[in-house]
């Protein structure tokens, strides 16, 4: 079996050099991609899990985890991803990827004709949508909260993009301390991915990604929706939905996220109606799923290769 090798630096097309990580293992390769604002770190435990049946890579991302600042364009991040396949030798590997990192994967899965199979793992559609994407409230206060979310992911990008100096990374750690009890995580695990996602700068600390690659991710039509990224694709794909609310929204948007999950769950049934293809699974779960259950990820990412990608 192949052993877990140091972490390596690869130099993409446009120059833009991204972290990768190989877990190892041997059968058919496996790239995971992660979320927005996440990096390479949070695949540890599902990755330790694949590496029984696959060869596992993970990377960082453009703008996140060690991987340079780089203009966020869809195609240029698939680039990216070309440039670690290419030069870990994976040939034609399945992708996973969570959130972000799940859209990419299935817009990877429409670019190589012999692509074997994608996983989206609550990457889909962003919360700050088109006004048709929310099902069940009228117009009128589909866009008034609209106008109230946007309001809120202004608010709180503004806030992130701020520099910290030592104290408050000391207080951002000792939060992340509390939220790795409170939901039963590794505690070193997660603050080694939380410190992995902070960048030091003249004595002073700023959180990645920065405020043009989220201003720029918030504007992309992908990110917005990929449904029809989805219908474009042709290989197995799996898209699995968190059962879980979305966590820490304001209580006079939860009908809108409600909303937002409902049209989600009929676009998503009527497409994997349309294109057998793809396949779409609930779990129970939030969205950060590959963390917090990283056992129940794993299994049904393996499952779903094992039975699906050996048909190509």
């Amino acid at each position: 079996m192949r052993v877990e090798q140091q972490e390596t630096t690869v130099r993409t097309r446009d120059g833009t050099r991204v972290a990768v990580r190989d877990h190892g293992g041997d059968g058919p390769p496996v790239l995971l991609l992660h979320g927005a604002g996440g990096n390479l770190l949070h695949w540890g435990r599902v990755a330790a899990r694949l590496a029984t049946a696959h060869r596992v890579v993970a990377m960082d991302l453009r703008g996140h985890g060690r991987s340079d600042d780089a203009p966020w364009e869809w195609e240029r991040a698939l680039d990216d991803v070309e440039a670690v396949v290419d030069h870990c030798g994976l040939g034609s590997p399945a992708l996973v990827g969570h959130s972000l990192g799940g859209m990419l994967a299935g817009a990877w899965a429409r670019r190589p004709p012999d692509c074997p199979a994608a996983v989206s793992l609550d990457g889909h559609r962003a919360a700050e949508t088109d006004p048709a994407h929310y099902a069940g409230l009228p117009e009128e206060r589909v866009h008034r909260d609209l106008e109230r979310l946007r309001a809120v992911f202004t608010a709180q990008a503004e806030v992130m993009a701020r520099p910290m100096d030592a104290a408050q990374v000391a207080g951002l750690l000792d939060q992340q301390r509390a939220f790795a009890a409170d939901t039963g995580i590794s505690e070193e695990e997660w603050l080694a991915a939380v410190r992995r996602g902070l960048e030091e700068r003249d004595g002073r600390w700023f959180l990645r990604p920065g405020p043009e690659t989220t201003a720029a991710l918030r504007e992309c039509a992908e990110f917005r929706d990929c449904l029809p990224v989805f219908a474009a694709v042709t290989a197995p794909l799996l898209v699995v939905l968190a059962a879980w609310e979305v966590p820490r929204m304001p209580e006079e948007l939860r009908d809108l996220m409600l909303a937002h999950r409902a049209a989600l769950r009929r676009d998503l049934g009527a497409l994997a109606a349309a294109r057998p293809d793809v396949h779409v699974r609930e779990l129970d779960a939030g969205h950060g799923m590959a963390v917090t259950h990283p056992v129940e990820v794993a299994d049904l990412v393996l499952a779903f290769l094992g039975e699906h990608a050996a048909r190509n």
